[in-house]
C-alpha cells in the first residue's frame, strides 16, 4: 500500500470567488432559486430539537410537558407553535437537562398562604 502525503506547499486556499465559480460549474450542485426555496418544506423546530436529544415523540412529550397530539401536529406541519411556545422550545434546545429538572421539581411555586403567615 502506498501512502499519499500532502505537504503544505501543495495546498493553496481558494478565494471566495474561486469557490463560488467552482460551485456554479458543478451541474449537480446549483444554487437554489427563490422559487425552489419557497417550494421546500421546512422541518419543524420541535422535530429538530427532539431528534437532537435522541428522544421519541412520547419521551419528549412526557419530559417537557407537551401534549403528544400537539407535538405530532407541530412535527407534521398541521399546526405551528405560538410565540411563547417557540421561546420555550428554544430554551429546551439550549438547556434540556435544566428544563427537565425544573419541570420535575416537587415544589415549583410556594403556596401563597404559607408565605403570608
Amino acid at each position: 500500500m502506498s501512502k499519499t502525503t500532502t505537504s503544505s506547499k501543495m495546498l493553496r486556499p481558494m478565494t471566495l470567488g474561486a469557490i463560488e465559480a467552482a460551485a456554479r460549474a458543478d451541474g449537480d450542485a446549483q444554487p437554489l432559486s427563490a422559487s425552489d426555496l419557497k417550494r421546500m418544506k421546512r422541518t419543524p423546530q420541535a422535530k429538530i430539537i427532539r431528534r437532537a436529544l435522541a428522544l421519541t415523540q412520547q419521551e419528549f412529550s412526557v419530559r417537557y410537558h407537551i401534549p403528544l397530539g400537539t407535538l405530532r401536529d407541530w412535527e407534521q406541519g398541521r399546526a405551528q407553535p405560538d410565540r411563547p411556545t417557540q421561546a420555550y422550545l428554544k430554551i429546551i434546545a439550549c438547556e434540556p437537562e435544566r428544563v427537565e429538572r425544573l419541570l420535575n421539581q416537587r415544589t415549583l411555586i410556594p403556596n401563597r398562604a404559607v408565605m403570608e403567615k
